[in-house]
């Protein structure tokens, strides 16, 4: 029962970070899942966590969603994310996440110093969404370095967290169906996904109001801080 009590306030912190980001809450959450469920578990059960929590990102903010860029960038994140999720028990885990880490903190401290900078495009949507799906297929999320892609569309702060998060509802609907094929997911399993999906909604919905009162300035602070931290977690914890 406590530990029940542990991941819910777990899962509404991390919908939370997520609703006011439009990333990060997975990968905060995805160790306490690990160390209660374990490896084989964590992952799908981090996917249908999402799953909820993303749809609900999606309702909140469902009139300001850009349907055109999350339509290119499915083109790319749909196939590989199937690639991804058929590979994700046959690499290490701790090692792509550290690659990740590393790859989000140079991105963010080139486009700070703007010695980086990526021009919007339909190219930049579909290669990006190609990137993040195979990584969440393979690791359980990606987040950060979808809010990299969709950070360059100059969204408003609801705007930007609907639209992504409807990207990674699509993502982790098509991962939940191969995970089905690797892992037998219980009756206990799904109890618990439903706890947390709970949880994610609670925690998105405290999200929406705080970013509604945020200045675009300020959210693109907010985000690279998020960033940088969420980077050096990956790449020390893996």
């Amino acid at each position: 029962m406590v530990e029940f009590i542990i991941l819910f306030i777990a899962a509404f912190a991390a919908a939370g970070i997520s609703g006011a980001a439009g990333f990060g809450g997975a990968l905060l959450l995805l160790p306490l899942l690990v160390a209660f469920v374990g490896s084989e578990h964590a992952v799908p059960l981090l996917t249908v966590a999402q799953l909820i929590g993303n749809f609900s990102r999606a309702g909140f903010g469902f009139s300001k969603i850009q349907w055109k860029p999350v339509a290119i960038f499915l083109v790319g994140a749909i196939p590989l994310t199937i690639v991804g999720a058929l590979f994700f028990i046959q690499l290490p885990k701790t090692l792509v996440n550290r690659f990740i880490g590393l790859a989000i903190i140079v991105f963010v401290v080139l486009k700070l110093f703007g010695i980086l900078k990526l021009k919007p495009g339909n190219l930049l949507l579909i290669i990006g969404g190609g990137v993040v799906g195979f990584l969440s297929g393979l690791v359980g999320s990606a987040g950060p370095i979808g809010a990299v892609v969709f950070l360059t569309l100059g969204l408003p702060p609801v705007s930007y967290v609907a639209s992504e998060a409807t990207t990674a509802l699509v993502m982790h609907t098509v991962k939940l169906v191969i995970y089905q094929n690797f892992i037998t997911l219980d009756k206990q399993f799904w109890l618990l996904a439903g706890l947390l999906g709970v949880a994610m909604v609670l925690g998105t919905w405290t999200a929406k109001r705080f970013i509604e009162k945020i200045s675009p300035v300020n959210f693109q602070k907010y985000i690279s801080f998020l960033l940088i931290a969420i980077g050096l977690y990956m790449l020390i914890h893996g």
